[in-house]
């Protein structure tokens, strides 16, 4: 298994989901995690996966603001004195068809999952950077490629995320610095759980291995990215969808 010993990592919207899988999993690994979200569960999900060692800790930030994400870096550096990796996991959906859909619903969706992305790296990028070292992977998804009814707010951020990745790691890659993007395909969630078995049979029946993803399989492909091992990589998304292959 691939090794984080030493380093410390942010985990964005790390409360549940495959934020939750990456944090347990970065621990596993041997990384200090930072766990990050605005939900107050987060800190009982820290605290359970503190209960195996792992070292992790909760941070209540809203990474669309400037002043608690800086505040929240600033705590890290004065107590780690650095910051290795940057998992920008964090999103929201707000669905509703093109006409349907308020400009609410539009801002919301591009504040979390696109704005925020620019005030994260913004305030750990710096300290990357210095250390000449560092790994930063975005959450993207497969509907930033292929599209989805009633998601245009939601595939916008995420093919804005693909695209501000490949141009970010131009600039970063001479300070030895990476920046990827993970897009999951259909993944077991609260969301897919709530919908018609029909419904998940008929996705299901699209995907090549024949099944659903799961939070550990996201997890893993997190886990390779954030690694000294892809030292290489960089400016790619990896598509993790059993092989449901984006239009």
């Amino acid at each position: 298994m691939i090794r984080l010993e030493g380093q410390v990592a942010i985990v964005t919207g790390g409360a549940r989901g495959i934020g939750a899988g990456i944090c347990e999993l970065f621990c596993k690994a041997g990384a200090t995690v930072a766990l990050w979200d605005v939900l107050d569960s987060g800190a009982e999900t820290a605290a359970r996966i503190a209960q195996s060692g792992a070292s992790i800790f909760y941070q209540k930030v809203d990474i669309t603001s400037k002043s608690e994400v800086e505040a929240a870096v600033a705590q890290l550096i004065e107590k780690h004195q650095k910051i290795d990796i940057l998992i920008n996991n964090a999103g929201v959906i707000r669905d509703r068809s093109f006409l349907k859909m308020e400009q609410s619903d539009w801002d919301t969706v591009m504040n979390v999952n696109l704005n925020a992305l620019f005030i994260t790296c913004k305030a750990v990028v710096p300290h990357m950077k210095a250390a000449g070292y560092g790994r930063i992977v975005s959450a993207s998804s497969i509907n930033g490629f292929q599209g989805a009814f009633g998601q245009t707010n939601y595939a916008a951020t995420k093919a804005g995320i693909a695209g501000f990745t490949r141009a970010l790691c131009k600039e970063l890659g001479r300070y030895g610095v990476t920046v990827n993007a993970v897009a999951p395909g259909f993944i077991k969630s609260e969301m897919t759980d709530s919908m018609p078995k029909a419904v998940i049979e008929q996705q299901i029946a699209q995907i090549p291995v024949g099944r659903i993803g799961t939070v550990e399989d996201m997890g893993y492909a997190y886990l390779f990215l954030a690694s000294k091992e892809a030292g290489y990589i960089s400016g790619i998304t990896l598509h993790a969808n059993g092989g449901a292959m984006p239009m």
